[in-house]
This record gives C-alpha cells, sequence and structure tokens, in this order.
C-alpha cells in the first residue's frame, strides 16, 4: 500500500531527505520541483512538475557548465510555465521521452548517461521545440547578472570607458 504526500503530510525536509537516501538529483512533487542537494524549489502552475524536471535537464544537457547552479537553468526555463507555452513545452517534452527509446528522458537522467540524453537531444534539435527551447536559453541563462561572475564577465564595459584601458585581453578562461 503506497501512501500519497497528502495522506503522510510530509514535510519540505523528510521529502528531501528520503530522495537524498535513493540518490535523486531533483525532487518532484506535487506543484514543484526541488533539488535535494541544493537549496532551491521551484513551483509550476501550467507545466507538469516532471515536465518541468525534464525542461532543467534538457537545459543543463544544451548549454552545460559544470560551475553553474541549477537554479540558474531554473530561471531560464521558468518562463515556459505558462498556460499559452504549456501545450507546445508538455508535446515536447513527450516527444522528448518518446526519443528516448520510450524509456523517457528522466530515465536516462536517474542512469546519469549524459551522453545518451545529448544523442536524443541531437536527433531532435531541428524540431521547432529544441530550436525554440535553446533559443530562449541563450538569453535566460546568460542573460542572468548573478551568473555574469561565474564566466569572468564584469558587464557592459562603456559606462566605465570601454575595455581597452580595463583588460580587455585579460581572459584566462578561454
Amino acid at each position: 500500500m503506497t501512501t500519497t504526500i497528502r495522506e503522510r503530510k510530509l514535510t519540505r525536509r523528510e521529502l528531501l531527505k528520503s530522495s537524498v537516501a535513493a540518490g535523486a538529483t531533483l525532487v518532484v512533487g506535487a506543484g514543484f520541483v526541488a533539488a535535494s542537494d541544493a537549496a532551491w524549489a521551484t513551483e509550476t502552475t501550467a507545466i507538469k512538475p516532471e515536465t518541468m524536471a525534464t525542461l532543467i535537464q534538457m537545459a543543463r544537457d544544451i548549454y552545460p557548465h559544470d560551475h553553474v547552479g541549477d537554479e540558474y537553468y531554473v530561471a531560464a526555463v521558468k518562463g515556459y510555465d505558462t498556460a499559452d507555452k504549456a501545450e507546445m513545452i508538455e508535446a515536447g517534452i513527450a516527444a522528448l521521452n518518446a526519443a528516448a527509446q520510450g524509456k523517457g528522458f528522466a530515465s536516462y537522467l536517474a542512469m546519469g548517461w549524459e551522453r545518451d540524453r545529448v544523442d536524443v537531444l541531437r536527433a531532435m534539435e531541428n524540431s521547432a521545440f529544441f530550436q525554440t527551447v535553446r533559443g530562449g536559453l541563450v538569453t535566460g541563462l546568460y542573460n542572468q547578472k548573478a551568473v555574469w561572475p561565474l564566466f569572468g564577465y564584469e558587464g557592459e564595459s562603456y559606462s566605465k570607458g570601454g575595455y581597452i584601458n580595463r583588460g580587455f585581453d585579460d581572459i584566462n578562461w578561454l
């Protein structure tokens, strides 16, 4: 007999603790997605929490940066959790799951097979869904001022006299 969250009234702490024991990276609950190993969570309103979790992983696989936390990817894809985009996102994630040999893209996540997930994404990279998400990630991820220091970007330089006299060639992360 299974106990639902409503019946047992799990606290957030108990839910996260049990997911860590199970080895989960993202915890999906009734209307929310949370990290089991970090202090962030997001609610969903128009799309299913499982869809949001898959969308977050998809974003991480499209633009992988090990030193960038999931919370920045969440902020980048949160704009897809709207009533006018929900149908396209749900259908796109369903196609993504179907392309994962019927196992679901999330099952590859559970197994940790990044190469398999990237292969699935490459197979659908010409789809309108993929191009919409990829295009939105460019600005959604890299326009976050909190992310800039992680890449050594100091922001615009015009107001500070330009790059010429400010070490434009001191980039050390390439």
